[in-house]
């Protein structure tokens, strides 16, 4: 199968869905299917050793990629930057090489800053594949995807009829950009995206969408609601006025989405921040998808790491 890879070097990656085309997204959302239902081979990356590179901090996406290595047969070497050399000083570049001497082949790789899970790609041997499990704001490509299984598991492979509408921290959103691509590559009916204008990117990644901060206005009539966690960690002071401002104008009650169509999905990447972005009668009710998109992220990234170290 084709994997939406990047060629560095001579290795294969996944940094990215900017360059995927359709083919290469249905070929991976296919597979994960597979892997979701249970139809796979628990030797397939058998003796191969997998390396968590984690350099900034993670729940859901680590656990998920540890288990979807382990389910597919591979070793898995679990990195701590809080305890590793590079509290010593050592550069991720030397960290990469030295893990990568002990014979490692994948490195899924987490870094706070824009580029640097394609720069470590770009010094990998020939052999190495690595995947981008979030960088700065640029992109978390396994996240993209997993969104696209769980919204074509609940609403079906064309997009094309549908309408779906971004809510929130656009700007400093990896996944975001990831999700943003994904859909129109594949064909969603229309995007609409609100939130703050501090908070919406003017680099081109909106380019296609429908762009408002009336939120009432995006949620009219949408099959989708995507939200988006206010990323504090990542902003300046000042670009929102309060949280609970923040809550009033852009959190998701149950209230607010009664304006969506009927039977509208609520998406969440994770971590929530509850009361703010999300209420909790949202987030735990009847039309909420975030615990299968958990539960996706694991079969999509099954499916990555079969497509890229499989033989």
């Amino acid at each position: 199968m084709n994997a939406p890879v990047s060629t560095v070097a001579g290795s294969r990656h996944l940094l990215s869905l900017a360059d995927a085309s359709r083919e290469m997204l249905e070929a991976l959302l296919i597979r994960a299917q597979a892997f979701a239902e249970g139809h796979y081979d628990r030797r397939a990356l058998d003796g191969i050793a997998v390396c968590t590179l984690f350099f900034e901090p993670s729940t859901r996406t680590r656990l998920s990629f540890q288990l979807a290595a382990q389910q597919l047969g591979a070793h898995v070497l679990n990195f701590d930057a809080s305890t590793s050399s590079t509290s010593k000083g050592e550069t991720a570049l030397d960290t990469l090489k030295n893990i990568e001497a002990m014979g490692t082949r994948g490195f899924i790789v987490r870094h706070r800053e824009d580029g640097a899970v394609a720069a470590l790609a770009a010094q990998a041997r020939e052999g190495t594949c690595l995947v981008n499990a979030g960088d700065g704001r640029s992109a978390h490509p396994t996240q993209g995807l997993l969104d696209m299984l769980s919204l074509r598991q609940a609403k079906g492979r064309d997009f094309s009829g549908l309408r779906v509408a971004m809510i929130g921290d656009v700007k400093h959103s990896r996944v975001a950009r990831s999700d943003l691509q994904a859909l129109r590559t594949l064909g969603m009916g229309e995007i609409r995206v609100c939130g703050p204008a501090s908070l919406l990117p003017d680099d081109g990644t909106l380019d296609g969408c429908t762009v408002t901060q009336d939120f009432d206005a995006a949620l009219d009539g949408v099959d989708a609601v995507m939200m988006l966690r206010l990323q504090r960690e990542r902003m300046e002071e000042g670009l929102v006025s309060s949280l609970q401002d923040y809550h009033r104008d852009y959190g998701l009650s149950a209230a607010r989405l009664k304006r969506a169509a009927a039977d509208a999905v609520v998406m969440h990447p994770g971590p929530m921040n509850r009361g703010v972005e999300i209420t909790d009668e949202v987030a735990d009710g009847p039309q909420s998808l975030i615990l299968t998109q958990v539960a996706n992220g694991v079969a999509v990234r099954m499916a990555v790491l079969e497509a890229l170290l499989k033989g």
